[in-house]
Parts: structure tokens; sequence; C-alpha cells
């Protein structure tokens, strides 16, 4: 069986540093991806390391936050159904299961990866509730629009989109492509994603940084394909059919749930939220 990829547990590892290690409050509480991973010694890892994880594990805890306070506002408003794009080892049904039994959540994901994490779930006794739904997809062959209708979620109902860490490795025509079908929503809908910016927007320190990352994952085999200026994003969002969109830069999510920390934690500045609204 397929087991995760390797970005999706060094997300779930850098939540549950921020939960070991950072000072309390904690941005983000999240320690089941971990246990689904289920390494003894992953504290060793070099990615894990407090100092030169620091950046990257506020990027990861901040953009989780904003995530789930957009959920459940969304909630308040009557939006019931949450579709996580690129799941991975997320775990909001396991952690939130006060706001998840009131909703409809659909995962979709590769399907080798995601077996593997339905089965993790179940070794740890964590039973699936009806309503979470793993949607399986190979995203060269299918068509994950077209799974997902299929694995019950309705069209006719507005509904949270959200997709992470994602947009840098398409073309901008397939970002394209995936903003103009959620734009097909019914209106009260909201698309929320992640994206790089430019590298000319970048101070000279996070510049080099982020240059010496996309040498990496050139190396890896997934390059970075895309980056976009904020007012770019905005205004594809708008091209493809949704009534108004915005974006957060990290300096923003900073102010929201940063400020007055003493241990330094913040996230660079390289990476920025879309939110699109229907």
């Amino acid at each position: 069986m397929i087991g995760p990829e390797h970005t999706a547990v060094r997300v779930a590892l850098w939540r549950a540093l921020h939960a070991q290690i950072d000072q309390k409050p904690l941005v983000f509480n999240d320690e089941i991806g971990m246990k689904l991973v289920g390494d003894e010694h992953w504290r060793s890892r070099p990615d894990m390391q407090p100092e030169f994880s620091k950046p990257m594990r506020a990027s990861i805890v901040g953009r989780a936050r904003l995530i789930e306070d957009l959920v459940e506002r969304e909630l308040k408003k009557g939006v019931a159904q949450y579709v996580i794009l690129g799941a991975g080892l997320d775990t909001f049904s396991q952690r939130r299961p006060e706001i998840a039994l009131r909703m409809q959540i659909f995962e979709v994901d590769q399907p080798g990866p995601q077996e593997w994490k339905k089965e993790r779930l179940k070794e740890l006794g964590h039973s699936i509730p009806g309503s979470l739904h793993f949607v399986p997809v190979d995203f060269e062959t299918q068509s994950w629009w077209q799974e997902l209708i299929a694995s019950g979620f309705d069209i006719s109902q507005p509904a949270v989109f959200v997709s992470t860490g994602v947009s840098m490795y398409l073309t901008k025509e397939a970002n394209r492509e995936t903003l103009q079908q959620i734009a097909t929503l019914s209106p009260g809908s909201t698309f929320a994603m992640t994206f790089l910016l430019t590298l000319e927007l970048l101070q000279p320190a996070e510049r080099g940084m982020m240059e010496f990352v996309m040498r990496k994952a050139l190396e890896s085999g997934t390059p970075f394909i895309s980056l976009f200026s904020p007012q770019e994003m905005t205004s594809l969002a708008q091209d493809c059919g949704f009534r108004e969109s915005h974006y957060v830069l990290a300096e923003e999510i900073y102010k929201f749930y940063f400020t007055g920390r003493k241990d330094g934690l913040r996230a660079g500045e390289a990476e920025a939220f879309l939110v699109a609204k229907k």
C-alpha cells in the first residue's frame, strides 16, 4: 500500500512540533497527524530541527488556523459542505468532531495515500463518521470534480473549498481551470488557496531562501511552476467568475495569530492566501 507523500508527512510533523515545543498559547494544536505518521524518531529528522523549521512550521500552523476559522465562520452562516483538495494527513474530522458532525466533509486525494490513511485511522481507534467522505482520485486520469459529485457532494448547496501547498506545482492554466470549476458552485461558496509570491516581491533574505527551495524542488522532480503577485491572483479569481476576492499576506496572518508572542515564531513572506467568494 502506498503511504503518504513526503510533503504531507512534513506538514503533519511541523504541526505536531509546534504543539510540543513552542510557547503557549498555541496557534494550532494537532498531534494526531504525527501519530498517523507513526515515526518514533521523527524529532531527529533534519527538517524538524527547532530553529531551522521555525518559519516553515509557523507558516503551516498559521494557514491551518486561518482555514479553520474560515470554516467555522461559514458554518455559522449555514454552509455545511467542506472540501479539502489534496487532503494529505488532514485531521479536521478527528480533532473537531463538534464541527465535523454538522458538516459533510470531503477529502480529495490520491487513492494509495488515502487508503493508507484510512487504515491508520482505524489502527489508532478513530471511527470514520458518515459525514466524512474519502474521494480517491488519480488526478492524471480522472476528473476530481466528477468523483466529488459521485461521492455525494451537492452542487446545489454552497461549500467551503480549500487547497494548500498545491498551486505552485500546477501551470497557470491548470490553476485557472481549477478556479473556473469551483466558480460554478452555488452562491455563498468560498474558495481559499495558498500561492507563492513572485520572487521580485520578496526581501533579499527571503528571496535567497526561496531560490534555494526552488532549486531543491527542481532537483527532486517537483519543480515550482507558478508564482503569482497578489493582484494577479485576485484578478484571475474574478475573471474566472468569483463575485469578490482578496488576498491575505503573511504579515496579516502574523497580526491575526502571532502578535505578542515571545518565541519569535512567525512565517516567512513567500506564501499568501487567496480567499474568493461566489
